[in-house]
Order: structure tokens, then sequence, then C-alpha cells
């Protein structure tokens, strides 16, 4: 893919699904990536060059702005940040949702990719402009699919997503997010089985239903990966303040 090679991208969640598919794809086209997670990095990723990774809790206090001041120590600079890394909730409504729960999802899922963008802005202001894509769900766009935490969530970084592409396009920062729907990855394995809230899970189950295409089944995490390798590039330098469905038609319900 033209547009790519050269590139600085910040890429958290880096360890599996989505984003270890997204820094395997930027380094095929000749990007310098920064990943992160909390897991340990696969040797996919250890082994590759013009590739650092960071163990970090994104969660942690001081732990966005010490991740990127690494980044731009390993590169001299950020063009882009793809915010992969999230937690599910337990598929918890209003009436059963715990503190403990809200606060993980929420620091996970929003304030960890907002305070990512308040650090890499400046960064991208200074060598004038970059990318920034955050990976929201269906679930930003529709009340039907997760748990109010999560779902929450979600609709923040939308929102977040589009102040940033409004207030800094004068600054030639684009930001889109893009909306996956059902995806082979490991992301349900965040979930605590003994706390799902099973009663929103089955009033929920007939739209999880249509989520998934019969004879197609769950998206490759690499398809997802093209999509963001696309809003890193040059190739879509018009495109900014965008909420791009992923999802194989999903969206249309």
């Amino acid at each position: 893919m033209d547009g790519v090679k050269g590139k600085v991208v910040f890429v958290t969640g880096a360890s599996s699904g989505i984003g270890l598919a997204t820094v395997q794809t930027l380094n095929r086209y000749g990007a310098k990536i920064l990943a992160c997670d909390i897991a340990e990095a696969p040797e996919s990723v250890l082994s590759l060059q013009e590739c650092k990774f960071v163990r970090v809790n994104l969660a942690d206090a001081g732990a966005a702005e010490k991740v990127v001041e690494d980044a731009v120590a390993a590169f001299g600079r950020i063009d882009g940040l793809i915010n992969v890394a999230g937690v599910m909730d337990t598929n918890n409504s209003v009436d059963t949702l715990t503190d403990a729960l809200w606060d993980r999802v929420i620091a996970i899922n929003l304030t960890a990719p907002v305070k990512l963008m308040r650090a890499v802005v400046p960064h991208m202001i200074k060598t004038g402009g970059g990318s920034i894509v955050n990976v929201a769900s269906k679930a930003a766009t529709c009340g039907a699919i997760a748990g109010v935490a999560y779902t929450a969530s979600k609709h923040g970084i939308v929102g977040a997503t589009k102040n940033v592409a409004f207030r800094f396009r004068g600054d030639r920062i684009r930001c889109n997010a893009i909306c996956p729907g059902g995806v082979n990855t490991s992301i349900l394995s965040s979930i605590d089985q003994t706390k799902v809230d099973m009663g929103a899970m089955k009033f929920m189950q007939p739209v999880h239903d249509l989520g998934v295409v019969n004879g197609i089944g769950l998206a490759d995490p690499q398809k997802h990966a093209n999509v963001l390798a696309f809003l890193i590039s040059d190739l879509s330098s018009e495109i900014s303040g965008s909420i791009i469905p992923v999802d194989h038609g999903w969206s249309t319900l």
C-alpha cells in the first residue's frame, strides 16, 4: 500500500487480534512501529524490524504519556496512532452494573485512548500533521449489542473522534474510527463469565445473531487491519471525522 512507508505509527492492543494483525500489516508496508499491550508480545511481533514493543497497562496513571514519549524517543516523531486496546463488559444492564465494572471498562476503552490522543496531538502539530484511528464497535452506534459500560465507552470514543477531527483539521491531523462487528479475536476472554448478566444477554441475542452471516462467520482480524492501514496512509488524506462500519452490513440494521 502506498503512503505508509516510513511513517511512525503507535498501535495499542498489539499482542493479539486486530492490533497484532495491524502491526504486521503496517510492518509489511514499511512503517516504523511502537506497539504496546498489557500482555506479553508474541514472537511474531518481537522479531519484526523497525518495531519497538512496550508492555504497559494503559489504565495506570501516567502510562499514556510515558509510552508516547517512548515512541518519540525511539523514532523521533509520531505520524499515526491506532487505538485498538479494549475490553468487553459482562453485558450488564444499568440495574446490575457495578462501580468496578464501569470504572474498568471506561478506563481502558475511553479514558486511555483519549489520553493517548492528548499526548500525540502536540507532536503531530510540530511535525505538520498525522492520522489517528480509534477502534470503536457496532456498539458505538447501537444500544442492543453489549452492556451499558461497553456501549457508553464506544459511544464516547466516537464523540471524541469527531471532536478531535474538527478541532485539529487546520493542523492537518485526521481522526477517524472504525466500528467492527463480529471479529474472531480473544476479546471475549476479557469477560468474567461468572458475572455475565444472562437476562440482558438473552434479551439482546437476536440482534447478535444478525451480526453473523451464514456461510461467512466472524471476520478475520486481517480484514480490519487492512482498513486501519488505509486510514493511516496518505491514500485516505481527505477522510477525517468518519465513523466507518466494518461489519459485513450489520450496520444497516
